[in-house]
């Protein structure tokens, strides 16, 4: 054996020097072990050009969700700025934005200015948020929600990764219904709805199973197609958009509608930052933390706009137009089909790629269930992903195939409640990093060392606070908050939920670190 294959085998002087700053390898073997480590491995059976294209596909995901080291991540190079941007450009240029967008115009009744304006503000600060989280993917090399145990405590975090189930949950469920009535409709009735969603569903199972590297090769490309389809939607629809500024409501109603809508529009983006930095682990930890930031903000909010926009639109021909709501109905695939009245038979073929880009938004989202449920730890931790990804995908198509005749209601209310968890998560990460982990910074080895992480009792009561915060503020058609009342009926949960949640945290984790110690 070469001098080479010794030093691979016990480890160059280089290479531990560097596992002892960064706290994440095993010591050094003992002579006996290393005596061991040198025998002859047998080669690997030959396998078939399949096999390998399926290994290579697949590689990097067996290992769930352990941290993915910095020697074991891809080099940057000269396309890594436009793959990150066009996987979340084509992530969040999805069609179920365009739901959320018709619902400023045909359900709460606001102008297409007003619409728009609250709609692109509200996308602009939930972007920022997952521009903000993301960054912690090349950095650490582990998941959101386990970069979550380093503010909230170990336990305190699997309470997110519950909650992140059921967020995701939901929007499958909502892109697998719309995706569902998109086909029933565009055969004319002859496809069920259930049918429909099926398809949508399988396909979305299909795509991440295989794990993060197919559906990122996916992402790359599925964009165009959307992005064509959508301008021919705009080219089609848009001169049918009732631009009218009359609104019939008193300043007050208006105010809270458009607080209303405002809360919607950023619930969008806070619903993807648990998930922001799981499509980063496998890049380098010296990526600048700023361009991934700007690359991913602007990739989503392109996108999101765009798509909120075209729904605000949407919304205000079915609002105003008596022909086309009875026509095509007031349900969401019925709208789509509205955009692509006057185009025939291409226009149904531009409604079907439409459902193409409902699978690439339900893919990431499937995927990270399957971590989600790993990191509960115990016996979840030793399942496979592909089979709790199976799993996730049963349960959603099934509450879609329940749900499928009330989607707006069930869209209103679980916007705002996604995102009444997701902001105060989002302010316990900020806070914790912000002034309490700008001198001692990180030990990412760490991240599953119980001993070595916080204990929780800030975050955990923070985010009871914060609960408090939603409750009085928030307004769904189950309850209505005192101070939500106070201010017309608008929805305020999200942003007290953020204020209680950033005004207790810091308070609560002085104590916790000057008794507890950690």
């Amino acid at each position: 054996m070469s001098s080479t294959d010794i030093e691979k085998a016990h480890g160059s002087p280089s290479t531990n020097i560097t596992d002892h700053f960064d706290l994440d390898k095993t010591e050094s073997t003992s002579s006996s072990e290393a005596s061991d480590l040198v025998k002859p491995v047998p080669s690997p059976a030959p396998q078939s050009k399949w096999q390998r294209c399926l290994a290579g596909l697949t590689s990097g995901e067996n290992g769930g969700i352990v941290r993915i080291h910095p020697e074991e991540r891809e080099p940057v190079t000269s396309s890594t700025t436009l793959h990150m941007f066009l996987m979340w450009f084509s992530m969040t240029l999805a069609t179920n934005n365009i739901v959320v967008g018709s619902m400023g115009t045909l359900v709460l009744g606001l102008s297409f200015k007003d619409a728009a304006l609250c709609g692109i503000f509200g996308c602009l600060i939930g972007t920022s948020v997952i521009g903000y989280i993301s960054t912690y993917g090349p950095k650490s090399g582990i998941r959101t929600l386990i970069t979550a145990r380093y503010s909230m405590g170990y336990y305190p975090s699997k309470f997110c990764c519950l909650l992140n189930l059921f967020t995701n949950i939901g929007y499958s469920m909502v892109n697998s219904v719309v995706g569902g009535q998109i086909l029933s409709a565009v055969s004319g009735g002859h496809l069920s709805v259930l049918v429909g969603i099926t398809i949508v569903a399988v396909s979305s199972w299909a795509m991440a199973l295989f794990g993060m590297k197919i559906f990122q090769l996916y992402e790359r490309v599925a964009w165009l197609p959307q992005l064509l389809v959508l301008c021919i939607m705009i080219g089609s629809a848009g001169p049918h958009f009732n631009f009218s500024d009359v609104v019939s409501d008193n300043t007050q109603h208006l105010a809270a509608k458009r607080i209303t809508f405002t809360s919607l529009a950023f619930s969008i983006g806070l619903a993807w930052s648990p998930l922001a930095s799981d499509y980063y682990v496998y890049h380098p930890s010296d990526l600048k933390s700023w361009r991934t930031f700007l690359v991913t903000m602007i990739a989503s909010l392109q996108a999101m706009s765009l798509t909120l926009i075209m729904g605000i639109g949407l919304g205000s021909i079915l609002a105003s137009s008596a022909y086309y709501a009875e026509k095509y109905g007031t349900s969401p695939g019925g709208m789509l089909m509205t955009a692509y009245d006057s185009l025939g038979g291409f226009g149904k073929f531009c409604a079907v790629i439409n459902v193409l880009s409902m699978v690439a938004n339900n893919t990431p989202g499937s995927y990270s269930m399957g971590l989600n449920l790993q990191m509960l730890g115990g016996a979840f931790g030793k399942v496979p992903r592909p089979v709790f990804t199976t799993l996730v995908t049963v349960i959603y198509a099934a509450c879609a195939m329940g749900g499928r005749d009330s989607l707006y209601e069930v869209f209103q209310s679980f916007l705002p409640l996604i995102g009444y968890w997701t902001i105060m998560f989002v302010v316990i990460v900020l806070e914790e990093d912000a002034f309490f982990r700008r001198t001692g910074g990180y030990i990412w080895s760490d991240w599953d060392c119980r001993s070595k992480l916080p204990m929780g009792v800030a975050a955990g009561a923070s985010f009871l606070v914060g609960w408090a915060g939603a409750v009085v503020g928030m307004s769904q058609t189950f309850y209505t908050g005192p101070i939500s009342e106070m201010a017309g009926g608008g929805e305020l949960g999200l942003w007290l939920g953020a204020g209680f949640t950033a005004v207790s945290f810091p308070l609560l984790r002085v104590l916790e670190l000057r008794f507890i110690g950690r």
